[in-house]
């Protein structure tokens, strides 16, 4: 069964304001809890934009390394079960084998917080080097990749309250944006729809509304991008994971002004391709 919810809810509130206060309507978003499931068992839930369903399941499978292209997957089925949604994905039998040895590896008695040192490598578990990529962008593509971002944000414009991820390609602009109130889930989203859409992700940016962590480096690895671009600053780990990565990381873009952090020999000087 596929599964179809409101994105948002309009909510009656108060509104205090230097000129008084007075009743008024706002839409915010709707987060729900959405279960990735595989051979029947749960394996992650995650709070999250009810939208997009198929991009979450396939972009969360690829970048947290369960499976290692769309073709591993047979099937993904949405089910709506009133609390929450469970997102069942069949995968073919090789990955489906990984899968399971992943599984039995990570597991530990109950109550034990991370599960010993496995669980430890795992959340530290390599990035995917992105170093032999040859792109490049101009200062200007920088600048252009987030005002591009904030144009196509609807959810974000009519709440102010979500994250969004989008790929960038200069000469192209954002070819492909997902919004969420999780800003992992929008940049999963966002590698689920490049991947069903057949974008090479080593052709762009990601470009992210949030600050950088090392989960968000640790997935735009997985989509194969040699940049990430973001509106917010990055945590020190996450430099550090994005320049053994050979990633570049340009961060708190505010205007004409950006940082970059890490190779910054990829940002050159020159004006980006004119986009719309």
């Amino acid at each position: 069964m596929s599964a179809r919810r409101k994105a948002t809810t309009q909510i009656s509130r108060l509104a205090h304001r230097a000129g008084g206060t007075a009743a008024a309507n706002r839409m915010v978003p709707e987060e729900t809890p959405v279960a990735f499931s595989f051979a029947g068992t749960t394996h992650a839930v995650m709070m999250a934009s009810p939208a997009d369903f198929e991009d979450f399941a396939l972009g969360f499978s690829l970048t947290e390394g369960i499976i290692a292209d769309r073709q591993e997957i047979e099937a993904i089925e949405v089910e709506d079960h009133g609390a929450g949604i469970d997102i069942q994905i069949r995968l073919k039998d090789q990955a489906n084998t990984r899968f399971e040895a992943r599984r039995r590896r990570l597991a530990g008695p109950v109550g034990c917080g991370l599960c010993g040192i496995e669980s430890i490598e795992e959340a530290m578990r390599s990035v995917e080097t992105v170093g032999s990529s040859k792109l490049t962008l101009a200062a200007d593509d920088i600048v252009r990749s987030v005002k591009l971002l904030s144009r196509v944000q609807p959810l974000h414009a009519e709440t102010g309250a979500v994250h969004a991820a989008g790929f960038y390609i200069s000469g192209k602009g954002i070819v492909m944006a997902r919004e969420d109130v999780g800003r992992h889930n929008a940049l999963d989203k966002l590698a689920g729809a490049l991947a069903r859409a057949g974008i090479d992700g080593t052709l762009g940016a990601v470009v992210v509304t949030s600050r950088v962590s090392v989960e968000m480096v640790q997935k735009t690895a997985a989509i194969g991008a040699a940049f990430i671009i973001a509106v917010s600053a990055p945590t020190a780990l996450a430099i550090r994971t994005a320049e053994d990565a050979g990633m570049t990381l340009v961060a708190l873009v505010r205007g004409n002004d950006f940082d970059i952090f890490t190779h910054p020999e990829r940002v050159v000087s020159g004006v980006a391709k004119h986009v719309a």
